[in-house]
Formats: structure tokens, C-alpha cells, sequence
């Protein structure tokens, strides 16, 4: 029972997180107002998007977590940090319109993500294969903001 509600934590728990985050800077979040490159896809798509990449992210660390390699800790560490990124970017991006920091903040994201994977393969490969969409994501991601820095300067 115990490991079953660890892994319902490991599983929710960046999806929890990252409804918070959307509904709080929901009213303040102006996508459809703001310019933006024509690859720019509906804002409907972000949370669908989101939803699936935080559920394989949580499956992702609970694999990790439940591992017997000495390194676990640390590449927890790492996940835990880009995950606090990964949550402060829309406060940076649209709550305070920072959109040349939030695209730079992007770019730490996908440093941290590298690393993270990269960790992540040494002790179990299916969790590092588990965030490539993610780091895909997070790549076209840093080339949207970046254009909405530019056509909104």
C-alpha cells in the first residue's frame, strides 16, 4: 500500500503542481492578445500537452525513486530543480511579461533537462526515453518564446 500511494505521489504530483501554476496565472496569461509567429499552435493545446508531459515526467521520477542505485538521489536533485524552473517560467513569462527572460529561463530549462535525462539513463533507460518529449517540447517551446519576445518588443 505503501508503494502505491509513493508512486500516486511520484505520478500526480508535477501534474498537481502544474494545475496550480495554470490557474493561478490563468487570468494573466494574455496568449491570444500577445503577437505571435504563425507556428504558433491554439492555446488549447498547451494544457493537453503539459498534462501528458507531467504524467511522464512523475511515471519518469517514480522510476528513479524506486531504483537501489547509489545515484538516485542525485538525479532526483536535478529533476526537482528543473521542475521548480519548469513551474516559475509562467509567473516569469506571463505574469510579469518577461519575455526575453522567460525565454532565457527556457533555455536553463533544457540545460537542466540535458543533465537530468542524462542521469536518468544511467540508472534506468526507459525513465530517460520517458522525457524526450518532454525536452522536445521544451526546445520548440524556447523558439516560441523567443519569437514572442521579437514581435513583441
Amino acid at each position: 500500500m505503501k508503494q502505491i500511494l509513493k508512486s500516486i505521489f511520484f505520478i500526480l504530483f508535477p501534474l498537481i503542481i502544474g494545475t496550480i501554476i495554470g490557474l493561478l496565472f490563468n487570468n494573466r496569461m494574455d496568449f491570444e492578445l500577445i503577437n505571435k509567429p504563425s507556428f504558433s499552435p491554439p492555446g488549447i493545446v498547451f494544457p493537453i500537452v503539459w498534462t501528458i508531459l507531467y504524467l511522464l515526467m512523475g511515471i519518469s521520477s517514480f522510476l528513479i525513486y524506486r531504483s537501489d542505485d547509489l545515484e538516485k538521489n542525485n538525479a532526483l536533485n536535478i529533476y526537482y530543480l528543473q521542475l521548480i524552473f519548469n513551474f516559475l517560467w509562467t509567473p516569469i513569462f506571463f505574469g510579469l511579461n518577461l519575455y526575453l527572460i522567460g525565454t532565457i529561463w527556457i533555455f536553463i530549462m533544457i540545460i537542466l533537462v540535458i543533465i537530468m535525462i542524462k542521469k536518468f539513463y544511467e540508472i534506468n533507460k526507459i525513465s530517460a526515453y520517458l522525457q524526450i518529449p518532454y525536452l522536445i517540447w521544451l526546445v520548440f517551446a524556447f523558439i516560441l518564446s523567443f519569437s514572442i519576445f521579437i514581435l513583441n518588443i
